[in-house]
């Protein structure tokens, strides 16, 4: 089915989107006379209109289901425009394992894929923006995002990352935000240490919100070892050899991501904001009796934070710290007991109630 093979009385002419003849994949001195992606005579697009392309593609799916893959990332599934497409994709897979996972790569406002009759989730830059722009701030190197479809940029205060977390949140029904692949890269994006000219404390305070946030976080391959990597092709570098890993780096992931694996809160808790001011966001995952708090301080200086936990409603005095450096005292006043939670520089923490 390779198109130097093609004439016109092929069986595969309908299979894709022929505009004149001869056709010419590989010599450019002659146009292609088909359509390619974004204009790649190398990537043929394919007519799915086409009623035996359609089921081409469905096969293909329900074969790998089979085999026994998790389930499907579609890479540009918007640039498919035939009617019924993905909701039939998704009757398919799902009739074969209802558990497998579908998500689209839709980098904006995602909620007519999100219906519940296509994808379970899509690529969250919606997420990833805001929070590069909240940790990284000024560091940010411009060349490696300006040409991108997301915008981890200007920098972002706390009160305005609360903004932007809290417009996300209401974006989509909860079910939908447990689904949602929250990511920081991509193979379509420079990696974060990169984009943030090699400051480690930008991933670190990144992954703590990544891994405290509703929904599924993923990880690009590497950045749990600080490979760098600017902008395609240079972020699909290969994995570095065990002697070039950043062990803090590796150390933080695996902390945070038990963390995750042993509170159900962080994974399926609601989210409440308790402060956001200047460089301290601080807030609490609740799932029943279960509630943890996250506070984070972007700034280059210690910053400190009073919260009412009861003002959202929150029951625990929190008096145990998980995960990082924290000085938190208790007090009482008219309004309720008042936590004072004090940072270092660039630093993140995670506490609960224990008795």
């Amino acid at each position: 089915m390779m198109c130097w093979k093609m004439a016109p009385h092929s069986p595969w002419v309908d299979w894709f989107k022929i505009h004149d003849w001869p056709l010419s994949p590989y010599n450019g001195e002659f146009p292609a006379n088909y359509e390619g992606w974004a204009g790649n005579r190398a990537l043929p697009v394919f007519n799915h209109d086409n009623p035996e392309v359609r089921e081409y593609i469905m096969e293909i799916a329900e074969h790998w289901i089979k085999f026994g893959i998790d389930g499907w990332r579609l890479d540009v599934p918007f640039e498919v425009k035939a009617p019924g497409f993905w909701q039939e994709f998704r009757d398919r897979v799902k009739a074969i394992n209802p558990e497998a996972y579908i998500v689209g790569e839709v980098w904006g406002d995602s909620r007519e894929w999100l219906d519940g009759t296509q994808f379970d989730g899509v690529m969250n830059y919606l997420f990833a923006a805001p929070t590069i722009a909240f940790t990284a701030g000024d560091r940010v190197v411009m060349e490696q995002v300006q040409d991108r479809s997301y915008q981890p940029y200007p920098p972002l205060f706390a009160k305005e990352y609360a903004e932007k977390i809290q417009e996300l949140l209401n974006l989509y029904p909860w079910e939908i935000q447990l689904t949602q692949l929250n990511l920081l890269a991509s193979h379509d994006t420079a990696r974060l240490i990169t984009i943030a000219g090699g400051d480690r404390a930008s991933v670190e305070l990144a992954t703590l919100l990544l891994l405290t946030f509703p929904g599924a976080p993923s990880i690009y391959y590497g950045d749990e070892v600080g490979l760098p990597g600017a902008l395609d092709p240079d972020s699909r570098r290969g994995f570095p050899l065990e002697s070039d890993w950043d062990r803090e780096i590796l150390d933080y992931h695996r902390k945070l991501i038990s963390l995750r694996h042993a509170y159900p809160a962080l994974r399926t808790g609601d989210y409440r904001v308790l402060f956001a001011e200047v460089t301290m966001y601080v807030f609490a995952r609740v799932l029943g009796d279960k509630e943890l708090l996250v506070a984070v301080n972007i700034g280059t200086a210690p910053a400190k934070a009073s919260v009412i936990p009861a003002a959202v409603g929150l029951k625990s005095r929190f008096n145990q710290q998980l995960f990082g450096p924290a000085e938190f005292e208790w007090s009482q006043d008219a309004e309720g007991a008042i936590l004072q939670i004090a940072l270092p520089p660039r630093s993140g923490c995670i506490l609960q109630h224990f008795s």
